[in-house]
């Protein structure tokens, strides 16, 4: 199993964070970690506004009793004798992610936790996203939900979409999804996207497909999977192997719908500055785009897989 003890659960009140709580709380009796709510208020908040209410425990009883059609919101009833030690805070910031992302580092957080308002467009450009800059920012791996104006049951997870690039990165990022297949008793689906642009001429003889003109890359490519999958996922998890060619962003979110994943684990190298200006993020546009949760994994930082596998995977890096 993965190795978590503090969970971070940042809350905003609004409807996208309580599509989150149901798996914050699910994971925290999994793994028997803290569970600590936290909100960032602005400067000039009254603090006794009852809008910043954290759930008391019936008021969680009763979230989870709305959610009764899901398998795991099931499970958690059963269980909700077991102690969860939970820790509420409040603090003032004029940056909320900064904020949230400071108190990870004071605290030794191991895994946050959090719903996104997955704002795209105009929108986007203007506000930003909190949960984009936590998932760059975060020594920690984070797993964002995307809330929904009808709100979101905690559907089970059969289906875990693994994005992978032959890195160390992707590497590890396959590493928390076995264990997380292992937890959920989940599919793993590895797959692969060949981003490579096609030269002009070649459509000229009715080729646009670098697998047409290039038949190797797709028996190359799923030989490496195969290698790693070997190396990294425990002998008893299902797994299907796919390559698909484009953007990848694109063919990931195109990926899910098609093959109806629950939940992507995927790598962040943690760009920041002018690199991440010019670059951008598969990661943060996943987490932006999909109508699924993402459990985004640290190219740097902290690792939650057990340490001998984790050294592994470092030495590969």
């Amino acid at each position: 199993m993965l190795t978590i003890k503090k969970i971070l659960f940042p809350t905003d009140f609004s409807q996208a964070a309580t599509d989150a709580l149901l798996q914050a709380l699910y994971l925290a009796e999994q793994y028997k970690a803290e569970l600590h709510f936290f909100h960032v208020m602005d400067p000039f908040d009254d603090p006794n506004n009852p809008s910043h209410h954290f759930p008391t425990q019936e008021e969680i009883l009763e979230l989870v009793q709305q959610q009764m059609a899901s398998n795991l919101a099931q499970a958690y009833l059963k269980r909700k004798g077991k102690h969860v030690h939970v820790f509420e805070k409040q603090e003032r910031g004029i940056a909320v992610a900064p904020t949230i992302v400071d108190y990870v580092s004071e605290h030794e957080i191991d895994l946050v936790v959090m719903g996104t308002h997955g704002r795209s467009g105009f929108g986007h450009l203007l506000l930003g996203s909190v949960a984009e800059e936590i998932v760059r920012r975060s020594p920690c791996p984070v797993m964002t939900i995307r809330g929904k104006k009808e709100g979101r049951s905690m559907l089970p997870i059969n289906r875990i979409l693994v994005p992978v690039d032959f890195s160390g990165h992707a590497q590890k990022a396959l590493a928390h999804a076995a264990q997380l297949a292992g937890l959920y008793g989940a599919e793993l689906q590895v797959l692969h996207v060949i981003q490579e642009i096609v030269h002009p001429a070649f459509y000229v003889g009715g080729r646009t497909s670098i697998f047409e003109f290039m038949p190797q890359v797709e028996s190359e490519s799923t030989k490496h999977i195969q290698e790693l999958i070997d190396e990294i996922v425990p002998k008893d998890i299902p797994y299907g192997i796919y390559l698909r060619e484009g953007h990848p962003t694109q063919e990931i979110v195109n990926f899910i719908e098609h093959h109806k994943s629950d939940l992507v684990v995927i790598a962040t190298h943690g760009l920041t500055g002018i690199e991440h200006f010019l670059l951008g993020s598969v990661a943060e546009k996943v987490v932006r785009l999909a109508p699924v949760p993402v459990f985004t994994v640290k190219g740097f930082g902290k690792t939650l897989v057990e340490e001998s596998l984790a050294y592994e995977i470092s030495e590969k890096v």
